[in-house]
C-alpha cells in the first residue's frame, strides 16, 4: 500500500483560515464513506476514498486536459465551496426499482491553472458511492476540444478484478466491434493487462481491502465519448480511456468531446460497499438528466416473443411470426419482436397485416433495424434508413401510422462523440414519433433511459445468441450468468433474452431448465425478450407456464439476497402482486442455502419451483418459512424461483 502523504480534516474546519489551504474533505450522508482532495507540490490534483476508515482508493489522479489548456498541472485552489445535501427522487418503469431516492453531500472546488483559466470538480458522496465531474465554467463561442483525462482510480494492493475486455474497434464478425460482447475475466489480480489495446469496459467490478466497488459513468451527453478504463494499469491504477480512432459514424466526424462553454463532463461513479448495495445500487440512473417534459403514455414495458433467437433468419417469414404473436398473446406477453430483414422475406404490406393482427391479441409488433452507415460490413436489412435524419424521420413516420410499438436498432459503430451524438439523435426522433428503442451492438447503458423513458433496453452483453454459436459458450454459460447481476445489469436494463428449455441444434446446453427459468427474474429488461419457441412453452408443466405468466412487465423493487460473482447470486424482485425471488448455482457441485427472507414482507407460505430428477424436469412445491427463513440445496448449473404472493 502507497503511503498517504496529505493529513486528513473534517469539513467543518474547512473555513479556518490556518488550515492547510490545499486539503478538502466530504463524507456520505451517513459519515461511512470520505473523499479527500489534495494538491501535490506542482499542483497536480489527487483523490482517496475510505469506507468506514478504510482506504478504498489510494491517491488517484485528477484533471482535464483540453487543446488550448491544461487541467491537470500547476493547479491551485480558488474557491472552496460548502457541502450542500442535494436529493431527488423520479420514478422509472424500465429499471430495476420504480421509485428511487438519491441523497448525497455535494462539494465544489474551484480551481485555477497556471494561464488563469478556471474549472471545477464536482463530488457527490452518496451512502452507496462516489460520482464526480468536471465542470468549465466560462462562457466561449468558440468550440473547445478535449485531448484526454488524468482521471485514474487507484486501488491498494491485493485489489481483486472482474472485468470485461473492450474490443478493438471495427474487427470481429463483419466490424462490428466494439459491442460489449465478451465474458468476463474473473476475479483477478488488480493492475493485470486487458487482453486488447482498447481496454476494459465499464462497469468494471473490484474487491479493494474488503469492499466491493463498482465503476461506472454516467450523465453522457452528445457534447462527450463514452470511455472505459485504459489497458495498461501499472500498480493497479486505472486510467480513463478515450475511444479509438475508428469508433466514429463518419472518417471525418467528431471522435473526442468538443463543445462550446460552459460545458460539464459526464460524472465518474464510484458505487461501494458490500455486494447489496452494488447489486440495488441506482446511481447510474440518479446521475443522469431527468427527462424533458412530454407525451410518454406511449411506454409501456412489458414482455416480448421472439423467434430469431432458436430459429435464426428463416424464421422470420409471415406464418412463424403470425405463430410468435400467438404465443405471446397466450402468455399475456405485450410484445413481438420481428427481427432481420422482415422488409424483404415479409414486406411492408404483409407487415401492416401482422400488426391488424397482432392487435387483436393485444400485442404491439416491434421491427428490427440495421443502424450502420459505413462502420462495419453487415448487410442485413433494412439498412442505411436510420443514420441519415431525413430518411430515419420519414421511415419513423410511417411504421408509426402502421401501429409499430417499437424498434430494435444494431450493429453501433462505438463511442466515439459522432456515435454518442447519434443514439441521442435517434432517441429523441423515435420519441417524437412515439417509438420504444431496444439498441443492440451496442455501448453499455449510462443512465439515458432516464433521460430517454421510451429507450426500454440494451444488449451490450454477451447474451443468449451466443450460446447458440458455438459449445465453448454454452459451456460457460453457468458462470457468465451469475457474474451479469454483479456487473453489467447492475447499470441499466440487460437484453440477454434469457430463459430457453429448448434442446439447441448442434449445441448441448449445460443448464437446468429452472436455471434458465430463474434467469426470467434475475436479469431485468425493460422489456425481456424470451428465447424459446411455441412448440417448447407447450410442452412446459402448467405450474410453470403459470409462473412464467405471473411475471410482471416491469418491477417496483429488488432486494439482494446472497451470492458472490461467477459462483452464485440469489435476487428478490418485487412487482404489485408480490415478491419473486429467483437463485443460480453456477459451481460444479451443489450448493446448501440457508435463505433469510425476513426482510422482505412476504406471505406465510410460498411456492417454489427448482430441478427435478434431471436438468430438463421440474418439481413443484409449496414451501413455508420458519421466522422468514428455509433452507434448500441448489443443482449444479442448477436453480430456483420462489413466489410469494
Amino acid at each position: 500500500m502507497k503511503p498517504i502523504s496529505f493529513v486528513i480534516i473534517t469539513v467543518c474546519m474547512l473555513s479556518c483560515p490556518d488550515i492547510q489551504k490545499d486539503i478538502v474533505r466530504v463524507e456520505s450522508p451517513d459519515k461511512t464513506i470520505a473523499v479527500t482532495l489534495s494538491l501535490n507540490e506542482t499542483g497536480v490534483p489527487f483523490y482517496t476514498v475510505s469506507k468506514n476508515g478504510i482506504i478504498v482508493l489510494e491517491e488517484s489522479a485528477l484533471g482535464i486536459v483540453r487543446t488550448d489548456a491544461d487541467f491537470s498541472d500547476g493547479l491551485k485552489i480558488k474557491k472552496k465551496g460548502k457541502v450542500q445535501k442535494i436529493s431527488d427522487s423520479y420514478s422509472i418503469l424500465t429499471g430495476k426499482r420504480k421509485n428511487c431516492v438519491y441523497t448525497a453531500n455535494k462539494l465544489s472546488v474551484l480551481y485555477e491553472n497556471s494561464a488563469g483559466e478556471q474549472f471545477e470538480i464536482i463530488f457527490r458522496v452518496s451512502d452507496d458511492g462516489v460520482a464526480f465531474c468536471y465542470n468549465f465554467t466560462g462562457e466561449s463561442e468558440e468550440i473547445k476540444y478535449i485531448t484526454g483525462e488524468k482521471t485514474s482510480f487507484n486501488f491498494p494492493s491485493g485489489a481483486r478484478a472482474w472485468l470485461h475486455p473492450h474490443t478493438n474497434a471495427q474487427t470481429g464478425w463483419c466490424n462490428v466491434e466494439p459491442c460489449y460482447e465478451m465474458h468476463y475475466h474473473q476475479n483477478i489480480d488488480a493492475g493485470t493487462n486487458a487482453p486488447f489495446e482498447a481496454g476494459w469496459s465499464f462497469p468494471a467490478l473490484f474487491q479493494s481491502n474488503g469492499v466491493w466497488v463498482l465503476l461506472a459513468e454516467s450523465g453522457l451527453e452528445p457534447d462527450y465519448c463514452g470511455t472505459r478504463l485504459a489497458a495498461d494499469s501499472p500498480g493497479g491504477e486505472y486510467f480513463i480511456d478515450f475511444p479509438q480512432d475508428k469508433e466514429r459514424t463518419l472518417p471525418t466526424a467528431a471522435l473526442h468531446p468538443r463543445s462550446k462553454l460552459p460545458w460539464k463532463t459526464p460524472w465518474r461513479i464510484i458505487v461501494m460497499g458490500s455486494l447489496d448495495k452494488i447489486v440495488e445500487t441506482t446511481l447510474v440512473t440518479d446521475l443522469a438528466r431527468p427527462a424533458e417534459t412530454g407525451n410518454t403514455d406511449f411506454i409501456k414495458p412489458g414482455r416480448a416473443s421472439w423467434s430469431w433467437a432458436l430459429l435464426k433468419d428463416n424464421s422470420v417469414i409471415y406464418d412463424v411470426q403470425k405463430e410468435f404473436i400467438d404465443m405471446a398473446a397466450d402468455m399475456g406477453w405485450e410484445y413481438c419482436l420481428i427481427d432481420v430483414e422482415w422488409d424483404q422475406r415479409i414486406g411492408y404490406d404483409k407487415i401492416q397485416e401482422l400488426i391488424d393482427y397482432a392487435e387483436t391479441k393485444n400485442t404491439g409488433i416491434i421491427l428490427w433495424y440495421n443502424s450502420s452507415g459505413s462502420w462495419n460490413t453487415t448487410t442485413y436489412t433494412p439498412k442505411d434508413i436510420m443514420f441519415d435524419a431525413r430518411t430515419r424521420r420519414k421511415e419513423m413516420e410511417k411504421i408509426s401510422k402502421m401501429g409499430v410499438r417499437g424498434i430494435k436498432v444494431d450493429f453501433w459503430a462505438g463511442d466515439g462523440q459522432s456515435v454518442i451524438r447519434y443514439y441521442y439523435d435517434l432517441l429523441g426522433d423515435a420519441a417524437e414519433f412515439g417509438l420504444l428503442v431496444n439498441c443492440h451492438g451496442t455501448t453499455v447503458p449510462r443512465g439515458w433511459e432516464r433521460t430517454f423513458p421510451n429507450l426500454v433496453t440494451m444488449e451490450s452483453v454477451r447474451g443468449f445468441e451466443y450460446i447458440t454459436f458455438e459449445q465453448q459458450n454454452a459451456d460457460s454459460a453457468a458462470t457468465h450468468c451469475s457474474v451479469l447481476p454483479f456487473t453489467r445489469n447492475v447499470v441499466g436494463s440487460m437484453d440477454f433474452t434469457p430463459v430457453c428449455f429448448s434442446e439447441i441444434p448442434g449445441i448441448y446446453r449445460k443448464t437446468s431448465n429452472a436455471f434458465e427459468l430463474a434467469l426470467s427474474v434475475l436479469f431485468q429488461s425493460g422489456i425481456q425478450h424470451y428465447a424459446d419457441i411455441p412448440e417448447s412453452m407447450k410442452a412446459l408443466p402448467d405450474f410453470v407456464v403459470d409462473f412464467l405468466k405471473k411475471l410482471p412487465p416491469y418491477w417496483d423493487d429488488i432486494k439482494f439476497i446472497e451470492g458472490y460473482p461467477a459462483k452464485y447470486v440469489v435476487l428478490a424482485r418485487k412487482s404489485d402482486h408480490g415478491w419473486f425471488i429467483a437463485g443460480i448455482n453456477s459451481e460444479k457441485t451443489p450448493k446448501d442455502l440457508s435463505l433469510d427472507l425476513s426482510g422482505l414482507c412476504t406471505a406465510d407460505k410460498g411456492l417454489m419451483i427448482t430441478d427435478g430428477e434431471t436438468g430438463r424436469s421440474f418439481i413443484r412445491q409449496e414451501i413455508e418459512p420458519v421466522d422468514g427463513k428455509f433452507n434448500l440445496t441448489v443443482k449444479p448449473s442448477g436453480g430456483f424461483v420462489l413466489y410469494f404472493e
